[in-house]
């Protein structure tokens, strides 16, 4: 995994990123739009800087490539700076969940995580699924988004039985498994009825 904080797109001819300097955005210079494989690096720097503290999940960055159709990006549409990220992984026909969900930390309160969480549950809503789940420490933040607290899983035991068997962490965490403990994505299981 990389490690340095990367967090424009800023191409010499090459494709590499180059730390992006200075301003801040306002809500409407953000523009969400799904990841491009030239975004990846970007994406998992963000995540970085909140794996260090096991709030998000780092991965391989092999595996952000393979799952890069997962993601939406923020990007300033002034600078071209990606500044957020986040993924909306289908767990099963009716259901998905949020994930990786990371703001670049000068810039959190400026709705750019609004903005990621909206287009991640339009996506939600255009693969016709009708539950979107989340693991959290953001509670305040996804209750202003209109989910909601919940026990347990989710689904029936059919369906649990068959996410079993998947190898996702992140399943195993929206299962309680004990081999992700301690709970590294949150504390709070929300879900939001669409």
């Amino acid at each position: 995994m990389t490690g340095s904080p990367h967090l424009r797109i800023v191409t010499d001819g090459d494709d590499t990123p180059r730390p992006a300097q200075g301003r801040t955005p306002t809500a409407q210079h953000i523009k969400v739009r799904r990841a491009l494989p030239r975004d990846v690096t970007v994406i998992d720097s963000l995540v970085q800087q909140y794996a260090v503290d096991r709030i998000l999940l780092p991965k391989e960055l092999v595996g952000y490539y393979e799952d890069v159709q997962e993601f939406l990006v923020a990007e300033d549409t002034v600078s071209g700076e990606v500044i957020g990220c986040g993924a909306l992984h289908v767990m099963w026909s009716d259901l998905a969940e949020i994930r990786t969900l990371a703001v670049h930390p000068r810039r959190k309160g400026q709705g750019v995580g609004y903005q990621l969480v909206q287009g991640l549950l339009t996506r939600a809503r255009e693969l016709g699924l009708s539950r979107v789940f989340c693991l959290t420490f953001e509670i305040e933040f996804f209750l202003r988004q209109g989910f909601r607290e919940i026990e347990g899983t989710p689904v029936t035991p059919e369906v649990y039985a068959e996410l079993l068997r998947s190898h996702d962490d992140g399943v195993a965490e929206f299962l309680d498994l004990a081999r992700v403990k301690p709970n590294t994505l949150g504390n709070a299981r929300m879900l939001i009825d669409l």
